[in-house]
């Protein structure tokens, strides 16, 4: 166990020691649509004072138990949301989604497991290959060491079905039908549709006004993944990050990439440097300047929007 900063736990009650016992401070449920719950975690990266805990963990209570997505970042955090998954229904976990291999999204598996040990965890097949060869001990080591030691603990725990874009799980009399794709915000990405109540959970190929870290994916396969999403026409959409909505927010992500892509473009025929182009989409995207990251993830969307243009 790491000792926590005593101003940090003073400031954000948290414990001052860390350990596989925690559980994190807990977070209301969002009833957002009839049986669909989504706890809202803050936005940012993980840390001390958020715990780890920063992605949008949601459930939906079918006729046979509940189906869970991306229940979080840590043992800590899944168990925040298994407690407040049973304030909302007695009914047991059934199935997991794991949008996608960042491991914010799914280290939260174990304290699925620990309460309910028959639940079947379903995942993109590259995120159930990837967190096999590595991708598990190197989110445990991030979570661990970006929260000084609060996640210490969490065991990754494996999807071990895989999902297939097209294909389509009836679950409780509930269809969840799967958008997946290889090229966009992690290239291990699931996008869930919840056919009959008109919901889609987009993982974090779209967020809300927050901007993308796309270290791991492709500004292209994103965007395909955003008009995709806006085509599906649903009538809530859950982002993997910032406040459920309606398609609003999924067109303005479209128009901060195609603003940015076409401003890149431009610079590059004209033989400017990333380093030139900064500060004209600083300007360029000034509507945009007050989303979560913004400052963080600009530059390297911009030398990634290079590259992809060199390798037309």
């Amino acid at each position: 166990m790491r000792i926590i900063p005593l101003l940090a736990a003073l400031t954000f009650c948290t414990p001052v020691l860390a350990g596989p016992n925690d559980v994190v401070r807990s977070y209301p449920a969002q009833k957002v649509h009839t049986d669909t719950y989504v706890i809202h975690g803050p936005q940012g990266l993980p840390s001390v004072e958020n715990q780890s805990f920063m992605n949008n963990p949601a459930w939906i209570v079918t006729a046979d138990g509940v189906v869970v997505i991306d229940p979080g970042s840590s043992v800590q955090a899944g168990r925040m949301v298994m407690a407040q998954l049973k304030k909302t229904t007695q009914k047991p976990v059934t199935h997991v989604f794991n949008t996608h291999v960042h491991g914010d999204h799914w280290l939260g598996n174990q304290a699925v497991l620990d309460v309910w040990p028959k639940a079947t965890i379903i995942a993109h097949p590259d995120m159930i290959k990837q967190a096999k060869e590595g991708a598990d001990a190197f989110w445990l080591k991030l979570m661990s060491d970006m929260t000084r030691g609060y996640t210490d603990g969490t065991r990754a725990v494996h999807p071990t079905v895989e999902a297939a874009d097209g294909q389509e799980f009836r679950i409780g009399g509930k269809t969840f039908r799967i958008h997946s794709s290889t090229d966009a915000h992690s290239k291990t990405d699931l996008m869930i549709e919840l056919v009959e109540d008109k919901i889609l959970f987009t993982g974090d190929n779209v967020l809300n006004r927050q901007s993308m870290n796309l270290r791991d994916g492709t500004f292209k396969g994103v965007m395909k993944a955003t008009q995709r999403a806006l085509d599906l026409n649903a009538k809530r959409y859950v982002p993997g990050h910032g406040k459920t909505g309606d398609r609003g927010f999924i067109a303005e992500q479209k128009a901060y990439f195609d603003i940015l892509m076409a401003e890149v473009r431009r610079m590059y025929d004209e033989g400017k440097s990333d380093f030139e182009m900064k500060p004209v989409l600083v300007d360029k995207l000034k509507a945009y300047s007050k989303w979560a990251e913004f400052e963080t993830n600009l530059g390297p969307q911009i030398s990634l929007a290079i590259l992809e243009i060199e390798q037309e």
